[in-house]
């Protein structure tokens, strides 16, 4: 089945005469329960309610896992799938290239738990290696990167990892199914924020955690001692969203390309960062293990700091905002949203705080895009024009 298909019908009941197309909202939070046993107990905190049980199916089929686990947040999934994976004394090894939120709960957080957590420059290979202890349990990295769209080779971790019996586990938030699937390459868990391009329309929160049937139950358990479930409409908003997410994802493929390739000739931006792009360091690698290079893109403005001011204050349609995925196109400052937390800089995060640096999520529409010229002041332009609009 394409995965296009699966977005739409992954994981419904086969239809018959009579039932609804739309898979109805069950907004129930307690179910009859049969007497003198625990046996089919439902209860929304379990998150074993008719519409999580069908978005879970579908984001299984939709990563290649054998089962998936349905959260209220992205950083609840985060939470709870480190959570199913280390104990106080265990030693976790993630990427230093993480959202900020990510960053704050492993250096913060675990720590506080008695996990101890190393930070990798992962474009260090052997630092991997090398920093392993013998409580190492699992390996984290996020690609591609937020905010920088950096893309990273999972092969070498993916190796390290089942050499040494540790877990592999990869946010692809960034990617979403459509573009990339870490499982292919070698990770045993993928780990979405489901607020993004799974839902794609900026009006739901929610997370998800796919992998081995073993592992998402006890994913399962962390979440609800932990009260991470979802509410059934969240998820039913989730499950219309992922039927177009095929079309949307692809569309903003599309437009970022168009954009990327558009901004690259402007004298206004120092860099762009656009995986699809030649210029960027990881292009090889993205067109290897990427289906599509994405709907984000990084902007640094070559006036620094005030050019970005100016840059967001000139915008029209483009809306100055957090998040990413949706229909709507977005521009947000790293270092006043995902990466704030990362804040005094220092060498490791240094990359997501550059005052020049700016973040762009793509949107399914052409827009009109506002510049700063070398005057400091702001031309219009129409950078691109999608066939068919």
């Amino acid at each position: 089945m394409r995965r296009s298909t699966i977005a739409i019908h992954g994981g419904a009941p086969h239809p018959t005469a009579g039932s609804p197309v739309v898979a109805p909202i069950t907004q129930s939070v307690s179910f009859v329960q049969e007497v003198g046993t625990a046996e089919g107990l439902r209860y929304a905190r379990y998150g074993n309610t008719p519409n999580v049980e069908l978005v879970e199916r579908r984001l299984a089929m939709l990563d290649g896992g054998e089962a998936a686990v349905a959260l209220s947040s992205g950083m609840g999934a985060t939470g709870c799938a480190m959570l199913a994976l280390l104990r106080p004394g265990d030693h976790l090894l993630s990427s230093s290239w993480i959202y900020g939120g990510t960053h704050k709960l492993f250096t913060q957080e675990l720590t506080g738990m008695g996990i101890e957590v190393t930070l990798i420059d992962p474009l260090a290979p052997r630092m991997w290696r090398k920093a392993l202890r013998q409580t190492t349990r699992a390996i984290f990295v996020e690609s591609p990167v937020n905010p920088t769209c950096r893309v990273l080779d999972l092969s070498s971790l993916a190796n390290l990892a089942k050499a040494e019996g540790v877990a592999l586990a990869v946010d692809s938030t960034f990617a979403s199914p459509i573009n990339f699937r870490p499982l292919e390459q070698g990770a045993d868990i993928v780990i979405h924020s489901t607020t993004k391009y799974l839902n794609g329309h900026h009006d739901v929160l929610g997370g998800a955690v796919i992998g081995t049937a073993s592992y998402v139950e006890e994913v399962r358990r962390k979440m609800i001692v932990w009260g991470q479930s979802p509410d059934p409409f969240s998820v039913w908003l989730l499950e219309r969203g992922m039927k177009t997410l095929d079309v949307r994802v692809r569309r903003q493929n599309e437009n970022a390309m168009k954009l990327a390739q558009w901004c690259e000739t402007r004298p206004e931006f120092a860099k762009v960062l656009y995986p699809g792009l030649e210029s960027h360091p990881d292009h090889e690698i993205a067109q290897q293990c990427l289906d599509g290079f994405g709907g984000m893109m990084a902007l640094v403005l070559a006036g620094g700091g005030d050019a970005a001011t100016r840059f967001l204050e000139k915008l029209e349609i483009v809306m100055h905002a957090p998040s990413l995925g949706g229909v709507d196109t977005l521009v947000s400052e790293p270092r006043y949203t995902s990466h704030a937390a990362m804040t005094p800089v220092t060498p490791s995060n240094r990359p997501f705080n550059t005052k020049a640096r700016c973040r762009s999520a793509r949107s399914l529409h052409t827009t009109t895009l506002i510049v700063p010229n070398s005057s400091s002041r702001v031309r219009k332009v129409t950078p691109v024009a999608v066939p068919g609009r």
